[in-house]
């Protein structure tokens, strides 16, 4: 399979930077401009998607209590962790191991504190209307590395907006593998595999229905759709081969398994119970394998009533696995060009501690990111809410530009990665400003 890189670099010679239906058809350019070759820093992503808002006071913005009776502070412990001296809170004991690998984002803000629109505007850059999401843009833009493989996997997602390519061509939309709450040790690809017939007998069949399809094609030119259906059924076939040994974890060693805390369940208040830790391990897996874009979610990080129960049951089912993953990619030799990233759709208010209370709000205007590998600082703090933590004061970083930065990264310009639909050209970051956030570049 020609990668989009490929593509986008053919489309730089004097065509500019095409969508890929229009670079097939040579037809009409996406862009006019020229795209510019980057360095490429990573080759794939790791997302580890925290849906509902984590409370950034109280994981890894450190707010000391003052004795003003109004203001909020982190009411957990923290301490500054390796050489870097990074402030984690004692609810994140495994991946404050890691601090000197971390790069903290703590001038994140977004345009809306609402769950739907701001969890849409965090991975479509678009908080009203469905767009192409941001494994799909990579996808788009990258290709596949393993051609038996998907590109963009999303595991225990959340809803389709997490995975949906929209209007892009549908081969760039992710592969869902579980949903929300459900038991991960079950999920799998559905309708992977099938014992009604031999494998030649599968083969002849799929041969004989795409014959059929590319005849109909032939009288439907340019039928994204129709296209997209016949390198579906390509790739399941293969899929069929790959997939089943690449979830199966019985050649994992037990230590693995343990370390990942596979197995290990919680169900407290608004904690949906999840085995994370398997979702985290087959993340591991698929990077190995060659898959571009793999979101790992966790829900139930939205805290308003009993908030330190809810958040350290958070925490403790999340920390060992991201912990172990962390681990395991620099082992491999695989977290220099893979870029784990760490948030939700925002953050939250602090606790007034006199007010005796232990509930919690939305907070849009200040929150937390974190990444690593793939190019960025490490044990580097970025940016700064203020002293209260209701919003970011220096280093602000938008979710417009938490996206360029991103596609730069992997090597692609966010100006660049357009795509024609509906009489209008599109982009994982809008018609408004975005920029590259330099500072956080290794």
């Amino acid at each position: 399979m020609i990668s989009r890189r490929t593509m986008l670099q053919t489309a730089s010679c004097g065509f500019g930077f095409l969508s890929l239906k229009a670079l097939l058809q040579q037809s009409a350019a996406a862009s006019p401009a020229a795209a510019t070759p980057i360095q490429t820093r990573a080759k794939r992503i790791i997302f580890l998607c925290m849906s509902g808002g984590p409370a950034q006071m109280d994981t890894f913005d450190y707010k000391p209590q003052t004795g003003n009776k109004r203001h909020p502070g982190s009411v957990f412990e923290f301490k500054q962790r390796g050489e870097s001296g990074l402030w984690v809170s004692e609810l994140m004991p495994e991946t404050a191991k890691h601090a000197d690998r971390l790069c903290v984002i703590n001038g994140m803000y977004c345009d809306t504190g609402n769950h739907a629109q701001s969890f849409l505007q965090l991975h479509t850059g678009e908080k009203l209307r469905k767009r192409p999401c941001m494994g799909s843009w990579i996808s788009y833009g990258l290709g596949s590395e393993n051609a038996d493989l998907p590109s963009f996997v999303s595991l225990n997602a959340a809803k389709p907006s997490v995975y949906s390519s929209e209007f892009l061509p549908t081969r760039f939309a992710g592969t869902p593998i579980g949903t929300n709450g459900e038991d991960m040790s079950q999920a799998t690809i559905r309708d992977i595999s099938g014992s009604h017939l031999p494998p030649q007998a599968k083969r002849r069949q799929l041969d004989f229905v795409q014959s059929m399809n590319r005849a109909h094609l032939s009288n439907r030119d340019g039928d994204a759709t129709l296209e997209g259906v016949i390198e579906s059924m390509e790739l399941a076939f293969r899929m069929q081969i790959t997939a089943p040994h690449l979830l199966d974890l019985s050649n994992e060693t037990d230590a693995t398994l343990r370390r990942y805390r596979v197995g290990k369940k919680l169900s407290v208040g608004t904690c949906r119970p999840t085995d994370f830790g398997r979702q985290c391990l087959l993340a591991r897996r698929l990077a190995e394998a060659g898959v571009r874009f793999i979101e790992v979610n966790h829900g139930g990080w939205d805290q308003h009533k009993n908030h330190r129960r809810d958040l350290k049951a958070n925490c403790e089912t999340v920390d060992a696995p991201i912990a172990a993953l962390l681990e395991d990619l620099a082992a491999r030799g695989l977290l220099e060009d893979t870029l784990l990233v760490w948030g939700g759709e925002f953050g939250r208010p602090g606790l007034v501690p006199e007010d005796g209370k232990d509930e919690t709000g939305h907070n849009h205007k200040g929150f937390t990111f974190w990444l690593a590998g793939g190019g960025v600082k490490q044990g580097h703090i970025h940016g700064r809410t203020s002293e209260t933590g209701d919003r970011a004061v220096e280093g602000k970083v938008h979710f417009r530009d938490l996206h360029a930065t991103i596609l730069h990264l992997m090597g692609l310009e966010h100006d660049r990665l357009t795509y024609v639909h509906g009489g209008r050209t599109h982009r994982l970051t809008g018609p408004e400003e975005a920029n590259v956030v330099n500072e956080i570049l290794a």
